[in-house]
C-alpha cells in the first residue's frame, strides 16, 4: 500500500496544522512515512504567520516557511491513514466529507490522549507477527481507535482541541504550541513503537 499517510487539518491551513506537519515529519523522519496538512478554510497559497515560523524554528524545523495552505479535498483524506485534526470541527467537517474517514479521523489532543491509555505491551502483541512496517502502524491507529470509547473522555470537551492562534496574541500562539507539541510527541512515541516493535 506504499508508505503510511498522515494528513493534519485545521481551518487555514497556516498555523496549526503545519506545525502540526512539520513536528511530525521531523519525529518520524527515519521511517516510511509521509506527511501532509490542508484546510478546511483553507487560505490557498499563503504561508504561516510569523509567529509559527519562529516557534517552529525553535522547535528544530529547518525550513518552515516553505510551506503553503491548501484546501482539504475528499481525495487527500481517502489517501490517509491518519487524519489528525487540530480541532473538534474539523474532525467533523472530514467525516461528513468523507464518513469512512471516521475510524482513522481523530483531534491530535484526543489521539495522543488514547494513546496513553493504551498500554505499550499492547502495541508490541498487535503487531508482533507483522513485518511489514508500514502495516504496524496501521494496526496501531485501529487499536486507537478501537480504545476510544474504552479510555476515559477528556476532563473538558476543549481540552482536545488546539487554540486557535491566527491573527491574536503571541501568547496565544505559545499556547497553540504548548497544546500541540505534546501530542505530536506521544503520537510519534506510538508510532514508532508499533513500527520498530520486535526489532533486535
Amino acid at each position: 500500500m506504499g508508505a503510511f499517510a498522515i494528513l493534519t487539518v485545521c481551518t487555514g491551513n497556516v498555523c496549526r496544522s503545519p506545525l502540526g506537519e512539520q513536528l511530525l515529519r521531523l519525529g518520524l523522519e527515519s521511517l516510511p512515512v509521509v506527511v501532509a496538512s490542508a484546510g478546511t478554510g483553507a487560505l490557498v497559497n499563503e504561508g504561516m504567520p510569523e509567529q509559527s515560523l519562529r516557534i517552529a524554528r525553535r522547535l528544530g524545523i529547518t525550513t518552515p516557511d516553505t510551506h503553503r495552505a491548501r484546501q482539504i479535498t475528499a481525495d487527500m483524506v481517502r489517501e490517509a491513514d491518519l487524519v489528525l485534526a487540530m480541532a473538534r470541527q474539523h474532525r467533523r467537517e472530514i467525516v461528513e466529507l468523507v464518513p469512512r474517514a471516521s475510524r482513522y479521523t481523530f483531534t491530535i489532543r484526543e489521539f495522543a490522549r488514547i494513546a496513553e491509555g493504551v498500554p505499550g505491551e499492547t502495541i508490541d502483541e498487535l503487531v508482533r507477527d507483522e513485518p511489514d512496517v508500514e502495516e504496524r502502524m496501521r494496526l496501531a491507529v485501529e487499536e486507537i481507535g478501537f480504545s476510544r470509547g474504552s479510555v476515559p473522555p477528556a476532563a473538558f470537551a476543549d481540552d482536545d482541541d488546539v487554540i486557535d492562534p491566527y491573527r491574536r496574541s503571541d501568547d496565544v500562539f505559545e499556547l497553540s504550541a504548548q497544546h500541540l507539541a505534546p501530542a505530536v510527541t506521544t503520537t510519534v512515541a506510538l508510532l514508532r513503537r508499533a513500527a520498530e516493535a520486535g526489532r533486535a
